[in-house]
This record gives C-alpha cells, sequence and structure tokens, in this order.
C-alpha cells in the first residue's frame, strides 16, 4: 500500500475532494497553515498500482504540477475498507511518478558513481588474479553499472531526455574507466612482486571463464535485464543486487583491462565483448518490459515522442546485438568444435591401447591443447601423450610420429603429437608385471623418456629379452 499526500492549490479543494468521493477513496483533510498557496492537505491510502491513475484524476479536477504530491510506502493499513480498492487497482505495477524517482536513484551522482565504480574494479581485478570467486561476487554486488542501463530505460519511456541521456553517458564512461583501470592496476601489480614472473593470465580458471563468451552470455543477459526491470517496476529494489551478481558486468571489463596490461589482445577484445553484450541486452530488455507494462510519459501530450524514440532506440540496440550474437555464436560453435575434437582424440587414443592389451603399458592421460583461437589461427592441435611402461619394454623411436600420422588420418587435421614415457622398475613376477591403474605413481623409479614427434627417444641401455609389439595407432 502507499500513502498519498496532496496540498491542494487555492479555489481547488472542493473539485479535488469531489473526485476522490468519486473514485471511492477514503480520505483525511488538513488545513494547510504554511505559504498561502495552498488551502488544504488531504492524504489516503491507495495500492501501489492506483496511485497512478488516481493522481491523473486529480490533475484533471485541477490539481497542478507544481503542487507538492508525496507518495510514501506503508508498513502496514488495518481497515476492512481496503478491499474494494484493492479489487478495483489489482496489479503490482508502481505509479510512472514513483518509478521515475527509483529510477533517479539508481543512477547516483557522479562522484558516488565513479568512486563505487573504481572500488568494484579493483576488488574485482584482484579476485580475478587470485582466483577468488568469493571476491569477485564483492565486486559485483558494489559495482554500479547496472543503475544507469535502468535508469536510462525509464528516461526514455517517461519522456525525461536527461535521465535517458545521463544513464547512457554513465554506462559508457562507467566501462571506459573500468577497464582502464584494470589495465592500470594489472600493469602496476605485473610491476611488482606480488605477481609470479611468467605468469599464465588465459590459465587462470575465474579469467578464462570470461574470455570464452558464447550465446549463453547473450540469454543470460537478455534475462537479467527483465529481472531488472521487473523489480523496479513492482518495487523490489532489493532483488537488484541479486541481478548484479547474476549478470556480472564489472569483472569481464576488469578482465579486458588486464588484457590490455599484460600485452593479451584475445583476452582484451573477449572481455570487452561479453561486457558490451550484457549492457546492450540489459538495455533492450529493460526498455521492453517497461514500455509492454504501459507506463506512460510524464507530459502525456508526448507519447508518440516517445513511441518513435523507443522504437529507434530498441532497432539500434537490436542491430548492434545481432552484430555481436554472430561472434558469439562463432566462438560457440568454435568452442564445441574444440572440445568435440578433445574428446574424440581421447577417445581414439583409449580405444588403440585397449585393443592393442600390450602386458604392463598403461595410457595414463591424453591432453588436447586446442583452443578456439587456435582454429581461427590455423594453428595445430597439440596432443600430449603420457604412457606408463616396464622398464624391460622397448619404446619404438617413432612412437610419437606414428600416432601423429594415425590421428591425421583419422581426424582429418594436421595434429602435433608429444608422447612422454614413465618408466617403472617391477619384479619379474608376471602378475605384477602386469601393472594395476594408477600403479605407475608408486613405482620405484620413474623417469620421462621422450617428448615430441620430431625428436627421437633418449637411448636407455636394457636387458636383450622378448617384447611384444607396440600397438599401431588406427590409420597408422
Amino acid at each position: 500500500m502507499r500513502l498519498v499526500q496532496v496540498l491542494i492549490p487555492e479555489g481547488k479543494r472542493s473539485s479535488v475532494l469531489e473526485s476522490l468521493d468519486e473514485q471511492g477513496i477514503d480520505y483525511a483533510v488538513f488545513e494547510e497553515v504554511g505559504r498561502g498557496d495552498f488551502e488544504a492537505m488531504v492524504q489516503f491510502p491507495v495500492p501501489p498500482s492506483g496511485v497512478e491513475p488516481v493522481l491523473e484524476e486529480l490533475t484533471d479536477a485541477g490539481l497542478r504540477e507544481d503542487a507538492y504530491t508525496i507518495v510514501m510506502p506503508t508498513e502496514t493499513v488495518v481497515s476492512q475498507r481496503l478491499a474494494a480498492l484493492v479489487e478495483r487497482f489489482p496489479g503490482l505495477r508502481i505509479s510512472r511518478e514513483e518509478l521515475h524517482a527509483r529510477a533517479q536513484d539508481l543512477a547516483p551522482a557522479n562522484s558516488t558513481f565513479f568512486a563505487l565504480l573504481l572500488l568494484s574494479t579493483v576488488i574485482a581485478t584482484t579476485g580475478l588474479l587470485l582466483d577468488s570467486a568469493a571476491t569477485i561476487i564483492g565486486a559485483m554486488v558494489v559495482a554500479p553499472l547496472m543503475g544507469p542501463a535502468i535508469s536510462a530505460s525509464v528516461g526514455t519511456i517517461l519522456d525525461d531526455r536527461e535521465m535517458a541521456a545521463r544513464g547512457v553517458r554513465l554506462q559508457v564512461t562507467g566501462l571506459l574507466a573500468a577497464i582502464a583501470t584494470g589495465a592500470v592496476l594489472g600493469w602496476l601489480l605485473k610491476q611488482s612482486i606480488l605477481i609470479a614472473p611468467g605468469l599464465a593470465l588465459q590459465e587462470i580458471p575465474q579469467i578464462a571463464e570470461r574470455t570464452s563468451p558464447n550465446l549463453l552470455s547473450l540469454f543470460l543477459a537478455l534475462g537479467s535485464g527483465f529481472a531488472g526491470a521487473i523489480s523496479i517496476i513492482r518495487g523490489a529494489g532489493s532483488t537488484l543486487v541479486g541481478v548484479a551478481i547474476a549478470v556480472a558486468l564489472v569483472p569481464p571489463a576488469a578482465t579486458s583491462g588486464l588484457g590490455i596490461a599484460f600485452g593479451l589482445p584475445a583476452v582484451a577484445i573477449a572481455g570487452a565483448v561479453l561486457v558490451v553484450v550484457n549492457l546492450l541486452a540489459i538495455n533492450l530488455s529493460a526498455l521492453i518490459l517497461l514500455y509492454w507494462a504501459g507506463f506512460k510519459p510524464l507530459d502525456t501530450g508526448a507519447y508518440e515522442t516517445v513511441r518513435a524514440s523507443f522504437v529507434s532506440r530498441v532497432v539500434v540496440i537490436a542491430i548492434a546485438i545481432a552484430v555481436l550474437a554472430v561472434v558469439l555464436a562463432g566462438v560457440t560453435w568454435l568452442t564445441f568444435q574444440t572440445q568435440s575434437f578433445e574428446r574424440k582424440t581421447q577417445a581414439e587414443f583409449q580405444q588403440v591401447f585397449d585393443e592393442a592389451d600390450v602386458e604392463g603399458v598403461e595410457l595414463v592421460s591424453v591432453t588436447v591443447d586446442y583452443a578456439p583461437l587456435d582454429v581461427l589461427l590455423g594453428n595445430q592441435p597439440r596432443v600430449d601423450v603420457l604412457v606408463g611402461v616396464p622398464r624391460d619394454l622397448d619404446v619404438p623411436p617413432d612412437l610419437a610420429q606414428r600416432f601423429d600420422d594415425g590421428l591425421t588420418e583419422e581426424l582429418g587435421r594436421d595434429v602435433v603429437v608429444r608422447v612422454g614415457f614413465i618408466e617403472a622398475q617391477v619384479s619379474s613376477d608376471a602378475e605384477t608385471r602386469a601393472l594395476a591403474p594408477g600403479a605407475l605413481d608408486d613405482a620405484a623409479t620413474q623417469r620421462s623418456d621422450c617428448w615430441g614427434s620430431d625428436a627421437g627417444c633418449t637411448a636407455v641401455e636394457r636387458p636383450a629379452v622378448a617384447r611384444p609389439a607396440w600397438p599401431e595407432p588406427s590409420g597408422g
């Protein structure tokens, strides 16, 4: 419920009270003892969805725009007479006046906005480098970028051009400031002893997560925009905290800044694309939902102007999202390709060793190094194979090349294969010669014998004993 207080201008008392009577609203009237422009104050309870239509009726009854109108949320209203009002105004939507006030609060003063933005970026950058999800979540809560996105949409729908323009400015300058802050902080940390030399930025899980945006990121941002708009429309502002965590605007901006600081353009571009997609999707979904909710401009005569502005802005944002969606779709497809290649390669190797069934030989691991960026750059997939062998078993010097040839024929693309060997000393007992999985880790001695498809194995003195044949990769 809302408690509305209205100062009635001189000479309009009877018409205002008559309008309230016609609407069946209970009210209380108090004599106004302030300055002489007003003769009385009337207050009345009304459901949130009823504030806007009631005030429109009062305006038609002579309530001037320069009159004071205060709308306050109420904790509890006890009355059996409220049932009729609730039935008359069954919706949950707040009034446009209340929406306008809430939107103004979402875009705070510049000093507050940029202070919170810089602090949240510092927290996010630190959390990314520490691979700390909890720290990154804290940065999301502090980040103020979500507010201007909602306020820009509200300004467009209510025909408050200054609010809409300021919301857009804060989003653009805030995004640039977040990326610049991440870049400067990343560069400073890189020059200090706080970051280990040779840190592989792309291998940090929290950063890698934000450098492979796909179409799911677009759906997440659209859903977050709708959730944010609903929370404002229905007066559930606390929901925005959860929405800010879900959409995560500052962490990808900080990731982009770190990419600049470390000289990694792919990381910088991926992070920037992700945050731009998020912001555009939030603006689009908020605009659509606010318009669909039926909010009208503060100046009722500007409806056609607002409609034209709404259509043009939606078209521009939709085109921008469509262009970026093509990029996201490409990344999604490339990720699918690389992951499918990895699974197929691992299955191929496992099948070769299962069919060969060489006594005492264990396939320890097969790791495929193949990222979407490698596909774009035309880099060959690199396959690292680790094999455990007993000491009395000869290793063919061309095994890596044989695997290379077999995979190239089977998978239809050139690959680079590196084979590493763990040599384990075992007893002469036939039962213990066949090592159980994992037994190589407990062997008495272990030695890496060979790496690379273009280099032979290190010569090793071994006794001349009968040895089984090594497996031929399929197609090799």
